[in-house]
């Protein structure tokens, strides 16, 4: 039995077979059904019962393949749904389109969440398929009224109580479409769809029911994502802002079960339990929601968890510290291994019944030995009254409770007052010593009871170690750098400006030839100083570890990377949002071009930036006839950054650290990048620049489902690139097979002058992105605040007759309530520049012949050119959810792109030799 603290989960725990899961379950089961002797069968874990194995598992395994055939995931139980399956630009990326049977939920649960939509959980289906469709309301409001308790949340789960399956023509529970999502999803798939979740403030699955198979799957590489911020009190005192993920960081957790039956709800209990003030939010799904009283089918033995994070503020914080609550589906007697394990993780255990019968006090009393708190919720009005009394007086001794530990939930009038009383209960053990617990400590637990943990397949703990190999040698990000990543140096930074001189001499009138010389002269001995070096040995560890048969071994390789050092690099800030916003691009026109503007974390984008130094130096020697190409020994590294591309990996297109483009490194991985994409090659690229922290990548993750780090104290400094497919039916119709969309990050936008190196590197840098886009989203905190650097692109770009289609988007970053720009200020945008915009013609020698933005930018003020984008947040951070108004703003900007392009709105469409020609002309 557990123990207080969490030292005995800490440890890890002998991996147990597959084979010998179904014994480690029927052992920890027989510990309570031994005790019922003759009267009681032996259970397994899962509900079945010795002399009904052959018949009942059969029952259960027929619902399961039913359910997923009705859905249309059968197909997917043997090669999983992947991430990128689930990312294709289709037909329906532009129709906001309703379910209309069963196997569309899937899909419209999945381009909801993308999305971060609110209403993602809703199942209902339409027969007529209208742009404004809106679930149908039930024909009868009095079933629901005379129901006491739901048979999908609250019914006691015996064999006779199995309901007939859903047909075509009924609707789906939707946490039965979530368990038959995740089961047919391979890993990558979960973890987006389980981050998704969390930011649209969803509880998320914890461990994953499959009757079928005997065994249940602790979720936790889905939840390896998952990273939070919170404020301890005293508010935005020093050292109280805090980020961490999910799985790393420890917290007293509470348990939310069902046993037999309850006329109360757990979910609404929970609910009213997490929502601050008047204002509930819904993240455990509950029978008063739409389609929350269908019956469960296959979910039944679902452990869902989700968390409280105070803000700092002590008029809106429940808790003073992360709080994790759990919520069993289903009643305890039927998932009894679900149970125990909730017993061994949790802090408390809140029961919710209405009977306690002499079976459910012989399964309590088998926890005599648990250290775990235990407090009972009673109904007055259902249930025998004296039998309760009487086994509860006998729990009590066993239980080591009192009278305190049992609430009697009187009507629904007194909701407030019997939350408070929970929330009180919960402060109370938070105040004193108590059990605290991560994620991972609760995977360690999981495994000592034999449930499968999704981490412990072979490819995922290879990668794993391989990770920590490279990870445990970097002490300090800094000194790491400068010693593995040795090609980054100062011979880079030297490379960088010798080659940019040696751009700029191309253009002179009559360049002295002398010049020129001395500058390839000097450019030649960086790079022979670069290429004598060999790879260290953590980036050849790296090297091998993107090199792997295995796409799967690769992608968790890289995923374990990103976490690994984003957990040494030590740049975590814990500082409240006041600091973080002072880390900003210095300005000015004396700036080194070569300093850091910002504490730049040590990534993954380092050890590929490494590589692409390798590339460049041999090139460049080879291009110079310094090296025959039979000695080349770094020719494969295009390659297999182009594959990692195709995985969806965003790759950098401008080094962040010399704010230069390595030209040959780029146009070598388009290259292999044509060549693996044979057939499908044509390009549309999208592009989004604009004033650093107005949310672009955000809205590019939202739009798209990519993977662009956000946040402006520890995002990569560079621009990246990352590729979306086009589905095959769709392509030619759209007009392109992938959709190429690069972000700027915080490269453009911070200077404040129109004139010095800092403004110019800016302007030179937005020429650049603009010049390769077919459609640039500019991104504005203020409709007038257009950043200087980006009116010269324009005037540049007009020059060499290449203009992308603009989108002007504003993101409101504080008030949710403002519907959109008033006319007067789409006006003012569009209108003759004022006294910058006018300095910036004169600097491009452009005169009085300077046209109103409108005109450079094809913008018809009439025509939807402009856009405002609600609030992301709906409420107060951290327990804020998404707004519905931010999901539905950015799907129809989204929807206005792909038409844009599919209208060939958007200039000519490129195949990928075009832009690799565009790229080394700009």
């Amino acid at each position: 039995m557990a123990s207080p603290g969490h030292s005995d989960l800490g440890e890890v725990a002998p991996e147990i077979k597959a084979s010998e899961r179904r014994t480690a379950v029927a052992i920890a089961d027989l510990e309570w059904r031994e005790m019922e002797g003759d009267d009681c069968e032996f259970r397994y874990g899962d509900g079945t019962n010795e002399a009904q194995d052959n018949d009942f598992p059969t029952v259960e395994r027929s619902r399961l393949q039913e359910m997923l055939s009705l859905l249309g995931l059968e197909m997917y139980q043997v090669q999983k749904l992947s991430l990128q399956d689930s990312l294709q630009i289709s037909f329906d990326s532009m129709k906001n389109w309703a379910p209309q049977v069963p196997k569309d939920l899937p899909w419209n649960f999945l381009r909801k969440l993308q999305a971060l939509n609110a209403d993602a959980r809703n199942t209902t289906m339409v027969l007529d398929v209208l742009p404004d469709a809106r679930p149908v309301e039930k024909e009868s409001q009095m079933e629901e009224e005379i129901i006491y308790w739901d048979p999908a949340d609250d019914l006691a789960a015996d064999i006779y109580s199995f309901s007939e399956l859903p047909t075509p023509d009924t609707p789906v529970n939707p946490l039965d479409l979530l368990c038959a999502l995740l089961l047919s999803s391979d890993s990558f798939l979960q973890q987006e769809i389980a981050l998704k979740m969390a930011l649209c403030q969803f509880a998320l699955p914890l461990v994953l029911p499959d009757s079928e198979n005997h065994y249940h799957t602790f979720l936790l590489w889905a939840m390896r994502g998952i990273v939070r911020t919170w404020w301890s009190q005293p508010p935005r005192g020093v050292g109280s802002f805090r980020e961490d993920s999910v799985v790393l960081s420890r917290a007293p957790t509470f348990a939310f079960v069902r046993m037999d039956v309850s006329s109360n709800s757990k979910s609404q209990l929970l609910n009213a339990v997490l929502s601050p003030g008047h204002r509930q939010w819904d993240c455990f799904w509950h029978r008063d929601l739409n389609l929350g009283t269908n019956a469960r089918e296959i979910s039944d033995g679902l452990v869902e968890i989700s968390w409280f994070f105070p803000s700092g503020r002590e008029d809106l914080d429940i808790f003073p510290e992360p709080v994790a609550f759990l919520n069993l589906r289903g009643d305890i007697g039927s998932h009894w291994l679900q149970f125990k394990l909730l017993t061994e993780i949790s802090s408390a255990v809140f029961i919710l019944t209405d009977n306690i019968s002499k079976k459910e006090y012989k399964l309590l009393y088998s926890m005599k030995e648990s250290t775990t708190k235990y407090y009972f919720i009673l109904s007055p009005y259902r249930g025998k009254r004296n039998t309760n009394l009487r086994f509860l007086n006998k729990l009590i001794p066993v239980l080591k409770i009192d009278h305190s530990h049992v609430l009697v939930k009187v009507s629904s009038t007194d909701s407030d007052s019997f939350v408070k009383r929970i929330r009180a209960i919960v402060g109370n053990v938070l105040r004193a010593p108590c059990r605290r617990v991560s994620v991972e400590d609760m995977a360690h637990a999981a495994r000592k009871l034999g449930l499968k943990v999704d981490e412990d397949c072979e490819e995922c703990q290879k990668a794993k170690d391989r990770m920590e190999r490279i990870t445990r040698k970097i002490k300090d990000s800094d000194a790491y750098r400068r010693d593995e990543l040795r090609l980054q140096g100062d011979p880079w930074r030297k490379a960088a400006q010798v080659e940019k001189e040696f751009c700029q001499l191309q253009w002179a009138v009559d360049p002295p030839e002398k010049h020129r010389a001395e500058l390839r002269r000097r450019l030649l001995e960086l790079r022979m100083q670069q290429n004598g070096h060999d790879p260290s040995l953590g980036v050849q560890e790296f090297i091998s570890g993107i090199s792997s048969p295995s796409l799967s071994e690769k992608q968790y390789f890289l995923r374990w990377m990103e976490w690994g050092l984003a957990r040494v690099a030590q740049l975590r800030l814990r500082q409240p949002p006041e600091t973080l916003l002072t880390l900003r691009p210095k300005h000015g026109g004396t700036t080194d071009l070569g300093e850091p503007l910002w504490p730049e974390p040590l990534g993954v984008e380092h050890f590929l930036r490494e590589m692409g130094q390798f590339y460049e130096a041999e090139s460049c020697l080879v291009e110079a006839g310094r090296l025959p190409a039979g000695q080349r020994r770094f020719a494969h590294f295009p390659g297999l950054a182009s594959e990692l591309l195709l995985t969806g990996l965003p790759l950098e297109l401008i080094d962040g650290s010399t704010l230069s483009m390595p030209v040959r490194w780029v146009t070598g991985l388009l290259k292999e990048l044509h060549v693996r994409l044979e057939r499908r090659s044509r390009l549309v690229v999208l592009s989004t620049v604009g004033v650093p922290g107005t949310g672009k990548s955000t809205l590019l993750n939202t739009m798209f489902g990519l993977r662009f780090a956000t946040g402006k104290s520890c995002s990569p400094r560079g621009a990246f690139m990352q590729l979306i497919t086009v589905a095959e039916g769709f392509s030619q119709d759209l007009g392109c097979d992938h959709i190429l969309v690069i972000d700027s990050g915080g490269l453009i936008g911070g200077a404040l002058t129109s004139a010095g190196d800092r403004f110019e590197l800016e302007a030179s840098l937005a020429t650049l992105l603009m010049g390769l886009s077919n459609v640039t989203v500019i991104s504005l905190a203020e409709t007038k605040d257009i950043p200087a650097a980006i009116l010269h692109a324009f005037l540049r770009l007009e020059k060499t007759g290449h203009m992308p289609n603009y989108q002007f988007v504003y993101q409101n970053l504080h008030d949710v309530s403002v519907p959109g720009p008033r006319p007067r200020d789409k006006r003012q945008l569009l209108d003759p520049p004022g006294d910058l915009s006018r300095a910036a013609a004169q600097m491009e020698k452009q005169g009085d012949g300077f046209r109103a933005l409108a005109g450079l930018a094809f913008c018809d003020p009439e025509k939807q050119h402009i856009w405002h984008i609600p609030g992301l947040w709906h409420g107060a951070p951290p327990m804020a959810a998404v707004s519905l108004a931010y999901s539905e703003a950015i799907f129809e900007l989204k929807r206005c792109l792909l038409e844009n392009i599919r209208n060939g709105l958007s200039n000519q469409n490129k195949n990928i030799q075009q832009l690799i020609e565009l790229v080394r002309r700009l």
